[in-house]
């Protein structure tokens, strides 16, 4: 017997007379389909994150920042009478860009900053003093701090564009290993497992889970268009991360609604609003792999009404 359902429409709901095998009364928990996307890489992940010692990478970073010019500027000390002080002045931008290289705005600042302090202190007349004498040691001291915080700024700019390319191809993998299961005919149990590991490390969820059954009012919500709603309102996910509270992300196929996957967030984890969209695009995978398993939402296609793709 296949299951019978009502077009999508605004302020309707699905209704399911019978059971079949991915309806709401089975419950596919995101404990055990965790392993179906284990084979993916790792999510992108800021290494600040990792703590040898006890102390994150970005404060090592930071403190490489102040000790590594002034060590530059101390090791120069004994060619200061031999050397020109715009040629101590190179050496100098070499440290800086070697801590910028780190793609880190505050460290590249702060070498900047200690970078000029170290030249004047030790590099220009009167030595072991911050007054300076010459002009041409004063322009070269201003120029260190600009060059540092331009080559910091580009360096920046660079990682975060790194970061973002690493990210999107994960966001991809996590899609195709959907959409692989799916263009292969995999069982729907099978689809929606995959799902809802691939929804996890999406949008860092708590817990995760789909039903069949209408899940009742929840105040969030995620549209087709990829964009969180609350009550009504637009929530900006980027800014505030997912609403502590649970959140429907509808399934929908062929124009009809089939599902929920209910999802619990992290509290206070951004969440682009990509990620988001690529949620969807993952949903409706499911939703294509549902109806394709019950032709009966087929059989209707000419009697969906103009209201299909609206929130149910």
């Amino acid at each position: 017997m296949k299951t019978q359902a009502l077009p999508v429409k605004k302020g309707g709901r699905t209704l399911f007379k019978t059971r079949t095998r991915c309806e709401s009364d089975v419950v596919v928990p995101i404990n055990n389909t965790e392993e179906q996307v284990d084979h993916l890489s790792s999510p992108p992940t800021d290494f600040a994150e990792n703590r040898p010692l006890g102390i994150g990478v970005s404060s090592w970073i930071l403190l490489a920042a102040g000790v590594v010019p002034i060590l530059t500027a101390i090791v120069l000390i004994p060619g200061r009478g031999h050397l020109d002080t715009a040629d101590d002045a190179l050496f100098l931008v070499v440290a800086i860009v070697a801590v910028a290289s780190t793609g880190r705005r505050l460290a590249a600042a702060v070498a900047a900053l200690c970078s000029a302090l170290s030249f004047d202190f030790f590099l220009t007349r009167p030595y072991g003093s911050f007054r300076i004498t010459r002009q041409a040691d004063l322009v070269t001291e201003g120029l260190l701090l600009v060059v540092g915080l331009a080559v910091g700024e580009l360096a920046a700019r660079g990682r975060n564009h790194r970061d973002a390319a690493i990210e999107g191809r994960y966001e991809m993998e996590l899609l195709h290993s959907v959409t692989k299961l799916v263009a292969s005919g995999g069982e729907p149990r099978a689809v929606i497992g995959t799902a809802l590991g691939a929804l996890q490390h999406l949008l860092f969820l708590r817990d995760c889970y789909f039903t069949r059954r209408d899940p009742g009012r929840i105040a969030a919500r995620v549209a087709p268009s990829g964009q969180l709603t609350l009550g009504g309102e637009s929530w900006s996910t980027e800014d505030l991360g997912l609403p502590t509270r649970r959140i429907d992300l509808p399934v929908r196929g062929n124009g009809w609604l089939l599902g929920h996957f209910l999802l619990t967030p992290t509290p206070g984890r951004s969440v682009s609003q990509q990620r988001l969209q690529v949620a969807v695009a993952i949903a409706d995978q499911v939703g294509a792999a549902l109806a394709n398993d019950d032709p009966t939402p087929a059989s209707l296609n000419r009697e969906r009404t103009d209201h299909r793709h609206d929130p149910p």
